[in-house]
């Protein structure tokens, strides 16, 4: 059976840096509050004509580059977002078509599955490729958060910027390399905790779901955190046992970018140093589906990675989702 392993990797985050001192002078916080609770510094945010998928397109055309390979090698997108464009069609599709990629030879859709996305759909791509029936495939993870948070909750605007991060996904016969295994769960019984409550079929938009400010992310802080440390560190320990690894067997934790105390609690479970944990939420804070490739990018482009190292890659999210995958890193 094929094997399918990353060749490439790309991202792209906007230009416009906001800082602590942003929300230090227009609610009641200050820097030092922030980046305590939280570990955040500053986020990026995307203009106001800048959608998801034009990100994501950006974050494609930095990986296909980083390949040397022509976009239309490629058989299928998965795009994993909770900021698409529209409700339908899905953002793969918009993507596709601004990238001028040929139809009908490719195909694709969207994940929602909130912070567990890029997990969530790269695992999605994994077997499709290991089925055969497929040999290259881009996953990205790309987000405009800033689109559904309230500026005016100091509970989410802090937490959340705008990114997307995209990896090449392809059939290999090298079995020493690619995706190894994951872990991957759902739990409905979150949805009170982490959602947005109007905008569905449960409650429909109207004036008064607009007035009433109730199509903007919602989160309860405290518990949101207390699922969050337990579910990565439960999913992380569970495939690290599943494969025989131990932390002196781990290259690189990659987690997802939710709260640098979640981050250290996570590592802490699995015997790492904090050095072989990528961390840049003090830079990018929450891109959602985008935080664990726009790691894997940034860290291959300044060479810290190695062909064949052993990653952990770990994600919670509304849903709740959550889970943690094993994979050989396969570029040289």
């Amino acid at each position: 059976m094929k094997k399918a392993v990353i060749t490439a990797v790309g991202h792209y985050v906007p230009d416009n840096i906001i800082t602590n001192k942003y929300f230090e002078e227009r609610m009641d916080t200050t820097d030092e509050w922030i980046t305590t609770r939280t570990g955040i510094r500053e986020r990026r945010y995307a203009p106001d004509d800048m959608a998801t998928s034009d990100m994501g397109v950006r974050a494609i055309e930095d990986c296909l580059k980083m390949r040397g390979i022509d976009k239309d090698e490629i058989d299928f997108i998965i795009c994993a977002t909770v900021t698409p464009d529209h409700v339908f069609p899905a953002t793969a599709c918009l993507i596709q078509h601004k990238l001028g990629m040929k139809h009908p030879k490719i195909w694709g859709f969207d994940i929602s599955a909130a912070c567990s996305g890029f997990i969530f759909a790269l695992e999605t791509a994994r077997r499709l490729i290991e089925s055969g029936g497929s040999k290259k495939a881009i996953v990205v993870g790309a987000d405009k958060m800033t689109a559904i948070v309230d500026p005016l909750d100091r509970a989410t605007c802090i937490i959340f910027g705008d990114g997307a991060g995209a990896v090449l996904l392809e059939a290999s016969d090298d079995d020493t390399v690619g995706i190894i295994d994951s872990v991957l769960h759902v739990d409905g019984s979150g949805l009170p905790h982490l959602h947005m409550k109007a905008g569905g079929s449960v409650m429909p938009a109207s004036h008064e779901t607009v007035d009433q400010r109730l199509h903007y992310a919602y989160q309860e802080g405290q518990h949101v955190f207390k699922a969050a440390v337990k579910s990565m560190a439960d999913a992380t320990s569970d495939v690290m046992q599943r494969n025989n690894l131990t932390g002196n067997d781990v290259a690189w934790l990659v987690p997802h970018q939710a709260n640098l105390r979640i981050i250290e609690a996570t590592a802490n479970r699995m015997e790492l140093d904090i050095d072989r944990v990528m961390i840049n939420i003090q830079r990018y804070g929450n891109t959602t589906a985008g935080t664990i490739p726009i790691c894997l990018s940034e860290w291959q482009k300044e060479g810290k990675i190695k062909y064949g190292d052993n990653m952990i890659v770990a994600a919670f999210g509304g849903g709740f989702t959550y889970g943690a995958m094993f994979l050989k890193w396969g570029i040289k």
